[in-house]
């Protein structure tokens, strides 16, 4: 093994190891938070006095302003910001307890985490350079959010919506990809700062976690009658 190859391992490994266990403490805060918010009722306030639509917003603003003040913002409020999005996703997280039985939630979520895995293992072997996957993979997701939004207000299709949980779900399998890769890219990389730059991937694999569960649970989960 060579002498900067050497330099390198305990780096990236730190990186890797800071990036997964800030996510891993942003899933937790959210469960906890999604399943207090049903289980305590207040989930039904939420919903049907018109408060959902303005947490969605609130959730949009905090990653609008971590995505954009990221490098200008000192670590402390880079990783406030992070658990505040966490925190607000985990109250609209409380709806898939009232639609989904609870024991396909679990087996489902234990089946992401485990696809999820098998994702971040082929984005550190992999030694291809991913960089041109990021403008197809972004083209791909506001297509199909665009779509997702033209199908709930105009087609209003289960089917259409079917297929578009299918091909997110596949773009998300490729945004993990690409993302555990460029985390281990980050070391060839001058002027990184990595006081804070983990917070912004644990970010990133959060959601992209979040989406791969939440796809893989419209698809597969077992709806309460």
């Amino acid at each position: 093994m060579e002498e900067n190859e050497v330099k390198t391992l305990p780096t990236e490994n730190k990186l890797f190891g800071k990036t997964f266990f800030w996510m891993f403490l942003g899933l937790i805060g959210s469960a906890i938070i999604a399943w207090y918010t049903y289980s305590s009722g207040l989930y039904i306030n939420i919903v049907y006095e018109g408060y959902f639509n303005a947490l969605l917003i609130m959730e949009l603003l905090a990653v609008l302003l971590f995505s954009l003040l990221f490098r200008k913002l000192p670590p402390v409020v880079v990783g406030i910001l992070y658990f505040v999005y966490a925190g607000l996703n985990g109250v609209t997280l409380c709806v898939i307890f009232a639609v989904f039985e609870l024991s396909s939630i679990v087996t489902l979520f234990i089946a992401s985490a485990l696809i999820f895995g098998v994702l971040s293992l082929i984005g550190y072997k992999t030694n291809k350079d991913l960089s041109s996957w990021r403008t197809y993979l972004n083209v791909f997701l506001i297509i199909g959010l665009v779509l997702s939004i033209v199908n709930l207000f105009i087609f209003k299709s289960s089917m259409f919506d079917l297929i578009l949980d299918w091909v997110i779900l596949a773009v998300f399998f490729g945004v993990t990809i690409y993302d555990i890769n460029k985390i281990k890219a980050l070391q060839s990389e001058p002027n990184i700062d990595h006081e804070k730059i983990y917070i912004y991937y644990a970010m990133q694999l959060y959601l992209d976690f979040i989406n791969i569960f939440l796809r893989i649970l419209s698809i597969f989960g077992k709806r309460k009658n």
